[in-house]
């Protein structure tokens, strides 16, 4: 019988499958799109991400990130990462080297789907397959999360994340969040000769009507090829338990506030771990609240920003705010990154 059936190849379930395989499980991925995944996301990495990526033997090319940045017309502030550096990754980059040394770890990948899903006291059974654990990695809409009855109506701003690269070099070591009234735009330097822009907004449209709104932005990087825009949301996933008999979620399946502090990577990889930990000591019934836990300042903050962003005359002055404190930006820059 297999130990761990990880239904969701992307980064989450992929950790998870290499955390199962260092402390010796069988684990077996099932995913029913081929090749190599892409997604829209910001592709930061930040330093605690690359440091699970370092222990799982996980080798990425990209462009080093040095720290965070704020800009809102002529008010800038940054801060520098004090744990180490990050690293702008292309997430068709990160998932092949994922999967690479998943392989060589000894996981098993199964194209296709799980099927239905049913438990007992000592296994779990999707489809063809029986293991003692399911992990469900199957993304923030997860199927897995809304056939158990573990989603709950999201409260809250709802917003959209859209994403394109830009063919040319990139001009900054950090990744930069521009701030106009309504949106946010994420500059991340991913390779040499490739800089990702991921705007993120309460309202939908197109990336060209919102990337309008960033004059200096869009100066920048005039005359210089786009390619095609992927898009996500709504981004908020509320879930009322991340544990359901011997289900497990995992990433954006496990709930999700919101991308504005670039934590989403870092946070599935630590959640893998906690994971991994719980079935080996034979203690899932712990995951939920452990999720809660390493997941607790990402959420108060990121739901403070959100919040905050959602009043135009708060969010005209959350820039401004962070220049003149920075000691503070800095702080939580950091509290977020290690």
């Amino acid at each position: 019988m297999i130990d761990l059936l990880v239904v969701g190849g992307g980064p989450a379930g992929l950790a998870t499958s290499l955390y199962a395989a260092r402390a010796g499980l069988e684990a077996v991925i099932v995913e029913q799109r081929p090749g190599t995944l892409d997604k829209a996301c910001g592709e930061g990495m930040m330093p605690h991400a690359l440091a699970h990526l370092d222990r799982l033997g996980v080798v990425t090319t990209g462009r080093t990130l040095r720290g965070i940045s704020y800009h809102a017309g002529a008010t800038r502030i940054e801060a520098a990462f004090r744990g180490g550096v990050g690293r702008g990754v292309r997430r068709t980059t990160l998932h092949a080297a994922m999967s690479d040394a998943a392989r060589t770890a000894g996981v098993k990948f199964v194209l296709g789907t799980a099927g239905e899903i049913t438990q007992d006291a000592n296994s779990v059974r999707a489809g063809q397959f029986r293991a003692r654990y399911l992990v469900a990695a199957d993304g923030l809409h997860s199927p897995i999360r809304r056939d158990l009855g573990l989603s709950r109506p999201a409260a809250g701003p709802r917003r959209w994340g859209i994403r394109r690269h830009v063919q040319m070099a990139p001009w900054t070591d950090h990744v930069e969040v521009h701030w106009s009234s309504e949106a946010e735009a994420y500059v991340t330097p991913v390779a040499d000769d490739c800089v990702g822009i991921a705007i993120l907004s309460a309202g939908r449209g197109g990336f060209e009507s919102k990337f309008a709104a960033f004059d200096e932005l869009r100066q920048h990087v005039a005359g210089h090829e786009f390619g095609p825009a992927r898009a996500a949301g709504p981004l908020r996933q509320q879930v009322r338990n991340r544990v359901a008999g011997r289900v497990l979620l995992v990433g954006d399946a496990a709930g999700y506030v919101d991308a504005l502090t670039g934590e989403g990577m870092g946070l599935a990889f630590s959640a893998a771990e906690a994971l991994v930990d719980c079935v080996v000591r034979g203690r899932v019934d712990e995951y939920d609240r452990r999720w809660r836990a390493l997941t607790r300042r990402y959420r108060l903050l990121t739901e403070a920003l959100v919040q905050a962003g959602a009043v135009p005359a708060v969010r005209s002055r959350v820039v401004p705010a962070a220049a003149a404190l920075p000691r503070v930006f800095s702080a939580a820059v950091n509290l977020l990154a290690n």
